[in-house]
């Protein structure tokens, strides 16, 4: 049976009666073991960039227009010459094969009916040409560039091949950030059962049915490309991984993946407009506003916080500007716009909503935040998505 025409995998209730990212969430939680779903919900050390990701989002308001024209509303944005139906893409995210056994073969499948992008990480649960394979484009993909460096170039060799339309690299993570939730839960891959875990694994069987079906708990995407092995236990955020981030990667590396990419290359982790006047001089096709979720540098700024300068210094460049951390409602995504982005992206509310329904969870979750949004441009006063100003925002 293929992907697109399979229903809900776990879960009692009908994905109907979930009407918003929050809830999803929850049944998310409910669904999984804790070692899991802290390591998708969780943040670096006191977890404060985690929540002020949010928080910016909720400290500002909105200052309607009213008596506007609103019977129609223009939502599509184009990105790279892939027309989309609403400015949210799918953000890469590691392993989500733990929340679901069909994991990005659903997620991109549900984003492909959604008529949006879904970007495939270095650390997919499958491998990139499959994923490529089963879910016709648009797909983009994101690299972490290796210290092995053949090793990422032949990692972008089959994304080009593949036929992946944008290459996102990824900057903000030259060592792994200090997630205590998963060193608590001793999280790892595969998953170390210990007497602490193992009563509550158990109590999740069908999340332990779809493990078993699933693909195997390893990095596909580089297996056969090196020679690297696992540490002792295997290996979790501090483990094997820690071995081939690049405490080394410069700007000066973006011409060599361009050069080998021969597409759109974006930068993921800019924080701040001098960042992003140093990756548009590097290469860079486009960039991401991102502080990894809070998963990276806690005490990090919201990244809404840093948008409105990083959009002042691209002003005039033509150069894409997509955000991520935090959105949570299709009300974001406007605010996002106004202050500059041209696009979002979320990663943890696809992976709740995958943990919780499949490709039917990711579904209505994109179906949640369009209605949302279109809700949202209808009730301030501006219906075309173009048009979207600071004007409609205050604090």
């Amino acid at each position: 049976m293929s992907v697109e025409s399979k229903t809900m995998s776990f879960g009692n209730a009908s994905l109907t009666h979930v009407f918003n990212v929050a809830e999803m969430r929850l049944r998310a939680r409910r669904h999984l073991p804790r070692m899991v779903f802290d390591f998708i919900d969780g943040g670096a050390e006191d977890e404060r960039t985690l929540r002020a990701n949010e928080a910016a989002f909720a400290d500002l308001t909105f200052s309607p227009k009213v008596a506007v024209d609103v019977s129609r509303i223009r939502t599509e944005i184009e990105l790279f010459g892939d027309r989309i139906t609403f400015p949210l893409l799918l953000s890469p995210t590691g392993m989500p094969g733990l929340s679901h056994p069909d994991a990005e073969l659903a997620a991109a499948s549900a984003a492909r009916a959604a008529g949006t992008i879904f970007t495939t990480s270095t650390v997919s649960s499958y491998p990139l040409e499959r994923i490529a394979r089963d879910v016709p484009g648009p797909l983009w993909f994101q690299l972490y560039a290796w210290q092995d460096k053949e090793l990422a170039g032949r990692l972008i060799d089959k994304a080009r091949d593949a036929g992946y339309r944008a290459l996102l690299v990824t900057l903000d993570t030259p060592i792994v950030g200090n997630r205590e939730r998963d060193l608590r839960n001793g999280m790892a891959l595969p998953p170390r059962i210990t007497w602490a875990n193992a009563t509550d694994m158990l109590r999740r069987g069908a999340w332990i049915a779809g493990q078993l079906r699933g693909p195997r708990a390893a990095i596909p995407n580089i297996a056969g490309l090196s020679s690297a092995a696992p540490t002792k236990g295997g290996f979790g955020p501090a483990g094997y991984l820690k071995e081939l981030f690049n405490p080394s990667l410069a700007w000066s590396d973006f011409a060599w993946i361009k050069e080998r990419f021969r597409g759109p290359v974006g930068a993921k982790g800019i924080m701040s407009a001098a960042d992003a006047l140093r990756a548009r001089a590097a290469g860079a096709d486009f960039v991401v506003v991102s502080n990894h979720g809070g998963r990276q540098l806690d005490n990090s700024p919201a990244t809404l916080t840093v948008l409105p300068e990083i959009a002042a210094a691209l002003a005039g460049s033509g150069m894409p500007i997509l955000i991520d951390g935090g959105i949570r409602r299709g009300s974001d995504i406007v605010k996002a716009l106004a202050l500059g982005a041209s696009a979002c992206m979320v990663g943890r509310p696809w992976l709740w909503a995958l943990a919780a329904g499949g490709r039917a969870g990711v579904q209505r979750v994109l179906a949640i935040y369009r209605a949302e949004f279109e809700r949202s441009l209808a009730l301030v006063g501006e219906p075309d998505v173009a048009h979207l100003g600071p004007d409609l925002l205050r604090r």
